[in-house]
C-alpha cells in the first residue's frame, strides 16, 4: 500500500462506528483484498436487498392502485360511490401518506433496526388492504384509505435512504432504478393479476371478485412482510448477516466516497436534521421539482380507465395495460445505467418528461386506437426519470445522514401531493378524450424541467465554488507539500492533484 492510500484509509477508518471484532475486521482493507472484497460485498446486497425491495414495492403498489381496477369491476355500485366519492378515495390516501413520511425518515435514521421497522409496516399495510375487502360503504373504504397510507409512507423513502446507507454515488441510480422497477412492473403484472382474479373469482363463496382481489393481495403483502425483516440489512455497523470485516468495509467505502464518514454526530438530534434540511434551498426546490413531476405523472392512477377508452372489454383492456409498463422498466434501467456511467444527472431525468410531453399531444391530437396506445407507451416513459429523482437528492444533499433522511422524506412526501391533487385532474366528465387533464399534466411538466434547470445551475455553482477553494489551497506552501508527496510516490503533481479532488455534486 502506497504512503497516500495508507493515509487515506487511516483517516476514514478512524470515524466509522466500531464493529464487533470477530476476528481482524481490517483484512478487507488491504491493497490486495480491497477491490475483491468490495465487489463481494455489493454482490451480496445486490443479491438479498435489491430483489427484497423490487417485490416489496410491487406488492406496495399493487395494494395502492387495487382500487382502480377494482372500479372496472362494480366496487362504485356495490358500494354506492359517486364520481366525486370515488375521486375522494383516491386522494385521501395521501392525505397521510405524504406528511407522514417525514417523521418517518426521521425515525428511520435515529433507529438502529430499519428492517424491522420496514418490515412491520409492510405487515401493516396488507392487513389494512385485505381490510378493505369487507368494507361495505362509502364510509368504510374511506377509512381504509386513511390508514393505509401511514404504513405505506416508511418503504418508499425509507427503501432509498436505506440504499443510499449502502451504495456510492456512482452505484446509488442503477440500484434505484431496479427497486423502482418494482412500481413500474406492478402496473403491468398487477394489471394482469387483477384480470385473472376479476375474472375467475366473481360469485366465489357469494362474494363479488373485487373483494377477493383485495383479500389475495393483501394476504401476499402480509406473508412478505415477515420474510422482509429477515431479508433486509440494517446499517453498515449492525447488519447481522455480514461478517465484522464486511460491516468495516461498508463504512469505508461510503466515508471514501463523500470525503467524510457517512455517520451522524453524537450530539445530532433527530430535529436537527429537519432543520437542516429546511434550511437548504435544495431541498425546497427538489420538493416542488417532485411535486409538479407527479401532477404531471398521475395518470399513473387512472391507467386502466385509460386503457378502456381504446373500446376493448376489462380482461383485454388489463392484458393491454401491462406492455407500455414493461417497456417502461427496460428503459429505466437502461436509463440508469448510463447515469451511473456518465455521472450526468438532469438530462437522465428530464428528458423521460419532454417524452411524455409528445405522448400527451398525441393523445391531444388522434383518438384513432392505434395512435391512443402508442401514447400510453410514451407516457409511462415519464417515470424512468422519476425513479431517478431521490437518486439526485441524495447526491445533492449527502451529508449528515440525518439531513439526508428528512430531506428524502420531505421531497417525497410534498411530490405526492401531486398524486393527491390528480386525482381530481382526471375527471370522468373530461372523458374519454381528457385534453383537459393532459394539458394541465403536460403545463406541470414543463413548469418541472424549468425548476430542475435551476437545480442544475446551482450545483454546478457550487462546484466551481469549491473548486476555486481548493485551487486557493494548493497555492503557496500546499502546493509545495503535493510536490513533495507526489514525489514519494513516483507520480505526476497533475495526478497528485486528482487524488485530492474531493467531493463534488452530480448534476
Amino acid at each position: 500500500m502506497s504512503i497516500q492510500e495508507k493515509k487515506k484509509s487511516e483517516s476514514f477508518t478512524e470515524n466509522v462506528v466500531p464493529v464487533p471484532n470477530d476476528g481482524d475486521d481490517f483484512r478487507l482493507l488491504s491493497a490486495d483484498a480491497r477491490k475483491a472484497a468490495e465487489r463481494a460485498l455489493v454482490r451480496k446486497l445486490d443479491r438479498r436487498l435489491m430483489p427484497t425491495a423490487v417485490v416489496i414495492y410491487l406488492l406496495n403498489y399493487i395494494d395502492r392502485v387495487a382500487v382502480t381496477a377494482a372500479r372496472l369491476q362494480g366496487l362504485e355500485q356495490d358500494l354506492g360511490l359517486t364520481t366525486v366519492q370515488y375521486e375522494t378515495i383516491l386522494a385521501i390516501l395521501y392525505v397521510t401518506y405524504c406528511p407522514a413520511q417525514i417523521p418517518s425518515n426521521m425515525i428511520l435514521s435515529y433507529i438502529s433496526r430499519p428492517s424491522i421497522y420496514i418490515g412491520a409496516c409492510v405487515i401493516g399495510w396488507g392487513l389494512t388492504s385485505a381490510l378493505t375487502g369487507v368494507t361495505t360503504n362509502y364510509s368504510g373504504i374511506m377509512a381504509c384509505r386513511v390508514f393505509i397510507g401511514l404504513p405505506e409512507a416508511a418503504f418508499y423513502p425509507g427503501i432509498m435512504y436505506l440504499l443510499s446507507r449502502w451504495y456510492t454515488r456512482k452505484e446509488l441510480a442503477v440500484r434505484s432504478a431496479w427497486f423502482y422497477c418494482g412500481l413500474l412492473i406492478s402496473n403491468a403484472f398487477g394489471s394482469l393479476i387483477a384480470a385473472g382474479i376479476l375474472a375467475k373469482m366473481q360469485g366465489v363463496l357469494g362474494l363479488a371478485a373485487w373483494r377477493w382481489l383485495f383479500y389475495i393481495e393483501g394476504a401476499i403483502t402480509m406473508s412478505f412482510g415477515f420474510l422482509t425483516i429477515w431479508l433486509l440489512p440494517d446499517f453498515p455497523h449492525n447488519t447481522r448477516w455480514l461478517d465484522a470485516a464486511e460491516r468495516r468495509l461498508g463504512q469505508v467505502r461510503l466515508a471514501e466516497d463523500a470525503g467524510e464518514a457517512d455517520r451522524d454526530s453524537d450530539d445530532l438530534t433527530i430535529y436537527d436534521g429537519l432543520w437542516m434540511a429546511l434550511k437548504d434551498p435544495k431541498t425546497i426546490i427538489f420538493m416542488f421539482i417532485s411535486c409538479s413531476q407527479l401532477l404531471g405523472l398521475s395518470y399513473i392512477n387512472f391507467f386502466p380507465t385509460l386503457t378502456l377508452t381504446l373500446g376493448y372489454d376489462n380482461t383485454i383492456t388489463f392484458l393491454m395495460a401491462a406492455p407500455p409498463w414493461i417497456f417502461a422498466s427496460a428503459c429505466c434501467v437502461l436509463n440508469a445505467w448510463h447515469a451511473d456511467k456518465s455521472g450526468e444527472r438532469f438530462f437522465h431525468i428530464t428528458s423521460w418528461w419532454w417524452v411524455v410531453i409528445l405522448g400527451y399531444i398525441v393523445s391531444l391530437s388522434t383518438m384513432a386506437t392505434g395512435g391512443r396506445y402508442f401514447s400510453l407507451f410514451l407516457m409511462t416513459t415519464g417515470y424512468c426519470g422519476f425513479a431517478l429523482t431521490l437518486t439526485w437528492v441524495s447526491n445533492a444533499i449527502p451529508r449528515p445522514p440525518a439531513k439526508r433522511a428528512v430531506a428524502m422524506g420531505l421531497v417525497n412526501g410534498f411530490g405526492n401531493l401531486g398524486n393527491m391533487m390528480g386525482s381530481y385532474v382526471w375527471n370522468a366528465s373530461w372523458g374519454p378524450q381528457y385534453h383537459q387533464s393532459m394539458i394541465i399534466a403536460l403545463c406541470s411538466l414543463v413548469l418541472s424541467t424549468i425548476l430542475s434547470l435551476l437545480m442544475r445551475w446551482i450545483l454546478i455553482k457550487e462546484n466551481k465554488n469549491m473548486d476555486m477553494e481548493e485551487k486557493k489551497l494548493m497555492e503557496g506552501p500546499g502546493r509545495a507539500r503535493i510536490e513533495e508527496a507526489a514525489k514519494l510516490e513516483g507520480i505526476t503533481f497533475e495526478e497528485a492533484m486528482q487524488r485530492r479532488k474531493g467531493f463534488r455534486y452530480l448534476y
